[in-house]
């Protein structure tokens, strides 16, 4: 299968090229490079040291004999080239990543709030309407989030995946229709996530293109059988309080012997994947696309739920690494449930990874092994979700 991957540096788009290319698919990257400009705006790197896309490249062709391509080009603002670029490599599919994906980041200042909704949005409307205008029968995948569903007003009742069966009330009796899940979103980054949905049931139902959208949970874990093949190609580790997912925040944390950051009552149940089921959901969804003509295909990529103070639990009995408990700087329900339907990856094939005291020990081995790197100044999540909230104070160490 040919497949363009945008946004293939990423955390995500990274190890999912590397994985995709392994399993024979002739993959080129599409990306402007985005995400290392804004470590750079930050003035923070990842904590694994992460190489030129020349020199991954590179090592991968050496590594593998296999070859990656790459194209430098910003999604949101060359429209023209990505059309070129569709028209003469005629893929079979399309993986998207190339979307702005912290939300602490979206909403650090009106500038970044602004970056996001435009790099997000008009990325997005500006893939599927070349697609259109290309004529080709691609197959679209597009990495969403759980968090268009919001947190904590489901009730009890699992989230099921993407869509939900209403009855309507007429004068000749109630009539079930089928409708995309309400969304709720938290910040402008999710914000960006629910209007892809209805961008994506437009263009599904126009013109008949196969979207699938993926909703994922948080993703833990650094490495996957291909990127931990040499340390050329080492994925991401991020740990500031923007870009850093929580789990891997905090085993860093316990590697420099940095208190735990619980932000709030820890009472925020959110959904975890490991990096390795991501790269392989992509794949089942590459190879389960939906009908032209038929409704978005929407997966719940999904292996487990938890709460944040058990996490920073599991992490500190493992560890003796004490927790703190600081402000949080997001507007949200001190507590919540999640109760999620994932069955559709199961029924595909999907294994998943869990969380293991040796998979939590493969990811604390990294953060030890690169310990040094670490910027403990960059640690506390200082974006706050409005102007007037308590920022979180420095911990002294």
């Amino acid at each position: 299968m040919k497949v363009l991957v945008i946004g293939g540096d990423g955390f995500c788009g990274w190890p999912t090229s590397l994985y995709l290319s392994d399993q024979g698919h002739d993959v080129t990257i599409i990306d402007n490079l985005s995400r290392r400009a804004i470590d750079g705006e930050l003035g923070i790197e990842s904590l694994t040291p992460i190489s030129s896309m020349e020199v991954r490249l590179g090592a991968w062709k050496e590594l593998t004999g296999k070859e990656i391509g790459f194209i430098n080009l910003d999604l949101a603002t060359d429209y023209e080239e990505l059309l070129n670029i569709l028209r003469d490599s005629q893929p079979d599919a399309v993986v998207h990543f190339g979307e702005q994906r912290a939300a602490p980041y979206s909403m650090r200042s009106d500038t970044t709030k602004r970056y996001t909704i435009d790099n997000n949005v008009r990325g997005t409307h500006n893939l599927l309407a070349a697609v259109v205008e290309t004529g080709q029968n691609i197959a679209i995948v597009h990495l969403g989030t759980m968090g268009v569903y919001g947190y904590g007003w489901s009730g009890s009742a699992p989230i099921p995946e993407g869509y939900l069966t209403v009855k309507v009330p007429t004068p000749d009796g109630e009539i079930d229709r089928e409708i995309l899940h309400p969304a709720n979103p938290g910040s402008v980054y999710h914000l960006t996530k629910t209007l892809d949905q209805l961008i994506f049931a437009f263009y599904a139902s126009n013109d008949q293109l196969r979207i699938t959208d993926l909703h994922q949970g948080i993703v833990w874990g650094t490495q996957t059988d291909q990127t931990a093949l040499d340390e050329r190609l080492i994925n991401r580790f991020d740990y500031d309080g923007d870009y850093g997912t929580v789990l891997n925040r905090f085993l860093m944390q316990a590697a420099i012997g940095h208190p735990l950051t619980v932000h709030g009552t820890g009472g925020q149940t959110r959904a975890f994947i490991h990096i390795r089921d991501t790269v392989r959901c992509i794949e089942i969804a590459l190879t389960n696309p939906p009908e032209a003509g038929g409704k978005v295909s929407v997966f719940n990529q999904v292996t487990e739920t938890y709460r944040v103070r058990d996490l920073a639990q599991l992490i500190s009995e493992l560890t003796g690494i004490e927790i703190a408990n600081l402000p949080n700087p997001r507007r949200e329900a001190a507590e919540n449930d999640l109760n999620v339907s994932r069955d559709r990856f199961l029924a595909l094939g999907l294994n998943p990874t869990t969380l293991s005291e040796g998979l939590l020990e493969e990811c604390r081995d990294i953060a030890n092994k690169y310990r040094d790197r670490a910027d403990t100044t960059k640690i506390i999540a200082r974006s706050v979700w409005k102007k007037g909230m308590e920022t979180s104070p420095d911990l002294v160490m």
